[in-house]
């Protein structure tokens, strides 16, 4: 059986805020998905390797326009390769 407040007194809920700005909804999972920060450590490689063949292709008077443009075809070519087997090997871990 349930019994009602008696008339006098009140009852009021205080909503406080917590340190992750959830006001009053502590029961929430804190673990949330967040979105990966663009860009990775194999990108930054294969730019800095891109920015070194046509410093070299530019500042080398053997090496001509060309060359840079053969450089940069195989760079990219290698590194989606590497994206692919690096997303192939995920696959199944879901």
């Amino acid at each position: 059986m349930s019994t009602t407040p008696p008339e006098g007194t009140t009852t009021t809920t205080s909503t406080t805020s917590t340190a992750s700005g959830r006001a009053g909804y502590s029961n929430l999972p804190m673990d949330v998905a967040r979105l990966p920060i663009p860009g990775n450590a194999e990108f930054l490689v294969y730019l800095l390797a891109v920015i070194l063949a046509w410093l070299v292709c530019w500042l080398a008077d053997s090496l001509r326009a060309n060359d840079w443009l053969l450089t940069f075809t195989v760079l990219t070519a290698f590194y989606i390769l590497s994206r692919g087997i690096a997303k192939a090997s995920r696959v199944l871990e879901q």
